[in-house]
């Protein structure tokens, strides 16, 4: 379904960017592996050799998405690589979470550093490519409290709210360039970011699920994999969620 594509995954050594590289390598596609900092190299390069046995090529390219230049080059290098971008999943994101009585300056703008300019600098970047080649995939990481708020996460909930506004207004510009955006807005799903959450945390979040569980990474992996296919050739501008009936 994916043959000989290139897909560029941002934040993919663990969680939901590292199913959605194994799903696409599964299908034949081959991916660039990005990562930030130095203790996500061992992840990179154990996933590269994971990857490598289903019988495609990687690509490990280290960079800092909230840095504009760092962004440029980790697409950059996928185009030299591999001659092309048919796919971008802007998956990297990070969470400072607290009440914003407590909420410092600096944790609002590292979220929003990384989640939405972070995703605005790899689109600025992978934009001219897909436009030249005339085709693309673009995948952005929402959220479901982007959509519905939660306490405790406004700067997060911001930055999945801009997510939106970002991809609904960039499907507009490149509708008519046989490019696709789209967002995947996950509710939650069982990664690292929810494991640390307390047995009373995960019960009231369940309260709130129709489908009474978390998701898993590979439910998010396998949307991920339908929106970069010709499967979904016709959908742009839409927020996909995948949250178990949160928002619904």
């Amino acid at each position: 379904m994916l043959k000989g594509k290139c897909a560029v995954i941002t934040g993919s050594t663990r969680g939901i960017g590292k199913s959605i590289a194994i799903k696409y390598a599964s299908l034949g596609c081959n991916i660039v592996i990005n990562y930030r900092s130095e203790k996500d190299e061992v992840n990179a390069r154990e996933l590269s050799d994971e990857i490598g046995k289903l019988g495609v090529n990687t690509l490990i390219v280290k960079a800092n998405i909230a840095d504009f230049e760092e962004a440029k080059n980790l697409v950059e290098k996928a185009k030299e690589k591999f001659g092309k971008v048919d796919i971008l999943v802007n998956n990297a994101g990070i969470t400072k979470d607290n009440l914003i009585l407590r909420m410092n300056e600096s944790d609002f703008d590292s979220v929003i550093n990384v989640n939405l300019k972070g995703s605005f600098n790899c689109l600025k970047a992978v934009t001219p490519i897909m436009l030249k080649q005339k085709h693309g995939k673009i995948i952005n990481m929402a959220s479901v409290v982007g959509v519905i708020g939660n306490p405790g996460q406004v700067n997060y909930c911001a930055s999945k709210a801009g997510v939106i506004g970002m991809t609904k207004s960039l499907a507009k510009e490149l509708g008519g360039k046989n490019i696709n955006v789209n967002a995947i807005a996950p509710g939650f799903i069982d990664t690292d970011m929810t494991r640390v959450l307390s047995e009373e945390q995960k019960k009231n979040i369940l309260s709130q699920v129709p489908l009474k569980r978390l998701g898993l990474a590979s439910d998010i992996a396998n949307v991920a994999a339908f929106l970069a296919s010709e499967d979904s050739d016709y959908i742009t501008g839409q927020v996909i969620h995948v949250d178990g009936g949160m928002a619904m």
